[in-house]
């Protein structure tokens, strides 16, 4: 059975039991503030398991993309070497929200594995909850006994809390897990060693394939655990593992779903998979992550230097790294993956195909751009070798530095270590490894107390659509503490304040209780559920208040918001249908919108943006909202869906004329509010991907009476009122000329300089030492010491240089006395740069130096010949 079959007989067997099966969420999770990417398969479910969410079907099945990569599920060291981990993985998964509990998924399981998939029972290992003292808790023993009908009683196996108690996170719903293990090893393998003692001992032959999670408890802040008022199931069974057992591998990777991806990998490299274990390793390690980075690409996830996108971009450059080292390319290669990666996998998730060209072009500009990183590491650690020569250990810090500040990874460095033959210092680098961890940790940090819950009957709803102020209970609050502050997060029974999601920003405001004022500093969603963050509480939080909103902020807000749909439309319909929206965002200041196209905006075509836009607006196109449609019948009518936003069944469509688009934000009532829209700047933030940034109303007003005020003062400057432009290009002509008449006499002082300077070399022992002190800028001295080392080839020059009062020293050494290896332009620069109390360095035939003391320029040139006669001899 390929795997394309295996994940269509999984839909199609829970299908047949009612179960209503969903899409996968996409793997990059947008508006939760407590996880970057999805990590499991419940993700998408976590607001119904919270109670946050209605239940609209009781039976849910799917496969789900995940990743894990960082925190607590995080598998990224040992894939490639080991025969099953990965990043980016498929999890199918059955779920069962207050409808069936264990009977059912312990019977469905075993029917799937042994009668449908015709997996060996005997191979088959079960595992249940032992009990803990800490939460007294009991053995499950009602598993145990519904697993008995199946499996033989010594192929139950009781497992600890860390193994067989799944929890969603430190707080939450939770419960034991029952998980199911197979057993892949040969009958003579298996004959001389019993399967049941190989169970999670990280055996790479007996290995889980299917968690049960039965979800029974929620735990709280302090510790303790307390029953749901619903049990649900919860499954997750490794897609690629099951395929490894379907086709009778002992490796994920020697799957069909791996196989023509390190196949093309070996064409590309001209190296066979199965020549070495380092080049399987890499081939391994760049089939995984070449996975991971498409489907976050596709997910509109672009590689970037903070939270989510410096995930993928890591991955990325680890995938280069591997092929750079272990497959000799030192080319961009990995884009060429994304064809066969497409073939397979794009007939299921198809945003892999919509979005094959901007996923290639974006990693492929990655590549490129990594490999320039690799380039400058690897000089940068030359110039350190060149000027440590005589040091066993690469120092510590200098290699965390190369990793911090430039990308380059450690393994990269100690192995270039070793070939000189030398060590890393890692002790150095993971103290600053760790100190930069600590760091983080504490940007982090944030301690939140359980729920204070006041109503838990009223269903929390926004209301901000329709109006700004209601008056409104709180439901729950509680406390939190982050970066040595309290606040407090209030969720309200109705709400006029719009949480931050889809780019917008989210709504500040006031909540008025009696006579207290609370200022709401921010609005956010976590798990469907809206919080509103404050510095403090009501004095009685059951009271009724009246929450309301920042109008002022608000209606800036929904101005910028509607004007992102009028640029999106007039972006489609002058650039070209081409145009995808990739990301914004909607601030009261401002708006940004980035955009998938493959070259600059040109002036023109931002002209016609522009007037198209300002034309919508003076339209005053009246707002055709439709609320809560069905998501096909918003496509019939032309909506525009954003790839990587996962859409419920019913949706709300914003229209302005011909611009139609699906959205949760606010907007105006008609676009004449909008009053003006200039585009402010537009760049490149990706291979295929631009971005506008532009504003609307008063602050589109006020930038155009600066830049009017601007001309004014230029026009009184150039003193030609009628024609400034004019005005200004006389001054360029005469500051040209200018120009060139100090370029001019600068040239004749270098000149005179020269012959001054070779006039006074003087020979120290076949060394001929030329010093001087000059009063030239770094520049006119780098290119006076260069003419000089080049006159002959035993010239040693030291300029003494003075510039803008700043000291300096400037060193350079002819060829053939840099190769005696006696002299040194780095360490000599350094000895002098003492005494005009600074520091300095570069490479063995020219380094630099500046300091903070003009006066021992003099000196400075003194100590240099007595150096330079010390070395010479």
């Amino acid at each position: 059975m390929n795997a394309q079959q295996t994940r269509q007989t999984f839909l199609d067997f829970f299908e047949k039991k009612s179960h209503h099966i969903v899409s996968s969420a996409p793997m990059v999770i947008k508006d939760d503030p407590t996880l970057m990417f999805t990590n499991a398969g419940m993700n998408q479910f976590k607001d119904i398991f919270l109670g946050n969410s209605p239940v609209k079907f009781p039976r849910i099945a799917n496969t789900q993309k995940c990743l894990r990569v960082s925190g607590k599920h995080n598998d990224l060291e040992e894939v490639g070497h080991d025969t099953y981990h990965h990043t980016m993985f498929e999890m199918l998964g059955n779920w069962s929200f207050g409808d069936y509990f264990k009977k059912d998924a312990i019977n469905w399981a075993w029917e799937l594995l042994t009668d449908v998939y015709k997996i060996d029972k005997d191979r088959l290992y079960v595992t249940i909850f032992g009990g803990d003292e800490g939460d007294n808790l009991q053995p499950d023993m009602e598993a145990h006994d519904l697993w008995k009908a199946h499996v033989p009683e010594n192929r139950i196996l009781r497992g600890n809390k860390k193994d067989n108690f799944w929890e969603m996170g430190d707080s939450g719903p939770c419960g034991p897990c029952s998980e199911i293990h197979v057993d892949i090893r040969n009958n003579q393998e298996r004959a001389e060693v019993d399967g049941a003692t190989l169970v999670n001992t990280g055996d790479p032959k007996v290995i889980e394939i299917w968690n049960l999670v039965f979800m029974e408890f929620n735990r709280l802040a302090n510790g303790s655990l307390q029953p749901l008022p619903a049990k649900h199931v919860d499954t997750g069974m490794g897609f690629e593992r099951l395929c490894m057992v379907l086709q009778q591998k002992q490796s994920n990777y020697d799957t069909d779903i791996f196989q023509p991806i390190i196949g093309k990998i070996a064409d590309i490299s001209g190296i066979r998979y199965g020549a070495a274990d380092k080049t399987d390793i890499a081939m391994r390690v760049i089939a995984d992550h070449v996975r991971a980075i498409a489907f976050a690409i596709a997910d509109g996830q672009l590689p970037s230097n903070n939270k989510a996108g410096y995930v993928i971009r890591r991955i990325l450059r680890r995938a280069v790294r591997y092929g750079f080292t272990f497959l000799k390319t030192d080319e961009p290669f990995i884009h060429k993956l994304i064809p066969v990666l497409s073939e397979q996998m794009g007939s299921y998730f198809t945003e892999l195909k919509s979005q094959q060209v901007l996923v290639e072009k974006v990693i492929s500009e990655e590549e490129a751009s990594f490999l320039r990183t690799l380039s400058h590491g690897i000089t940068k650690f030359n110039n350190y070798l060149e000027s440590n020569q005589q040091n066993a250990l690469i120092d510590g810090a200098f290699a965390f530095e190369l990793y911090d500040t430039y990308g380059f990874p450690i393994d990269l460095t100690g192995l270039m270590a070793r070939e000189h033959g030398k060590e890393v210092d890692m002790a150095g680098f993971s103290k600053g490894l760790e100190l930069q961890k600590e760091r983080s940790r504490k940007d982090a940090s944030i301690e939140v107390e359980d729920w204070i819950v006041l109503d838990d009957k009223t269903p929390e709803t926004f209301v901000g659509y329709d109006t700004l102020s209601v008056t409104t209970k709180i439901t729950r609050y509680r406390k939190v503490h982050t970066k040595g502050k309290d606040a407090y997060q209030i969720a309200l029974a109705s709400t006029p304040f719009y949480a931050e999601s889809g780019g917008q920003v989210g709504d500040r405001g006031v909540l008025k209780s009696g006579d207290q004022i609370i200022q709401v500093l921010d609005t956010r969603k976590e798990n469907n559920l809206i919080i509103h963050l404050t510095g403090a509480i009501p004095a009685n939080p059951a009271e009724i208040l009246v929450a309301t909103v920042s109008e002022d902020a608000r209606t800036d807000t929904a101005n910028n918001h509607s004007a992102t749909h009028l640029l999106h439309h007039a972006l489609r319909n002058i650039i070209g249908t081409h145009v995808e929206q990739k990301g914004s965002y909607v601030h009261p200041d401002y708006l940004r919108f980035d955009f998938s196209h493959f070259q600059k905006v040109t002036e023109e075509e931002i002209h016609e943006i522009e007037k198209q836009v300002n034309s919508m607006i003076r339209q005053n196109l009246v707002l055709d909202e439709m609320r809560d449609i069905p998501f096909d019948k918003a496509k019939e009518a032309g909506a525009i869906a954003l790839f990587g936003e996962k859409y419920g069944d019913s949706v709300r469509v914003i229209r302005f004329g011909n611009s139609v688009e699906l959205c949760g934000g606010t907007h105006v009532h008609a676009t004449g509010q909008i009053g003006l829209f200039k585009i402010t700047s537009e760049s490149a933030i990706a291979a295929g991907v631009r971005r506008i940034e532009a504003i609307t109303a008063g602050k589109a007003e006020a930038f155009y009476h600066n830049q009017l005020s601007l001309i004014s003062e230029i026009k009184e400057l150039v003193k030609n009122p009628v024609d400034p432009v004019k005005g200004i290009r006389n001054l360029l002509e005469e500051n040209q000329k200018l120009r060139g008449q100090l370029e001019q006499i600068s040239l004749e002082k270098v000149n005179e300089l020269y012959h001054q300077l070779m006039a006074g070399s003087r020979d120290i022992n076949g060394c001929r030492l030329i010093t001087g002190k000059v009063n030239l800028d770094a520049g006119s001295a780098k290119d006076l010491a260069f003419r000089l080392m080049d006159a002959s080839d035993n010239h040693l020059i030291i300029l003494g240089t003075l510039h803008d009062d700043k000291p300096g020293i400037t060193v350079a050494i002819s060829g053939p006395l840099v190769n005696t290896g006696k002299y040194n332009a780095a360490a000599i620069v350094r000895e002098l740069a003492k005494e005009i109390s600074g520091g300095g360095g570069g490479q063995a035939h020219f380094a630099t130096a500046g300091g903070k003391n003009p006066g021992g320029i003099e000196s400075a040139l003194v100590k240099a010949a007595a150096l330079v006669a010390r070395i010479a001899s």
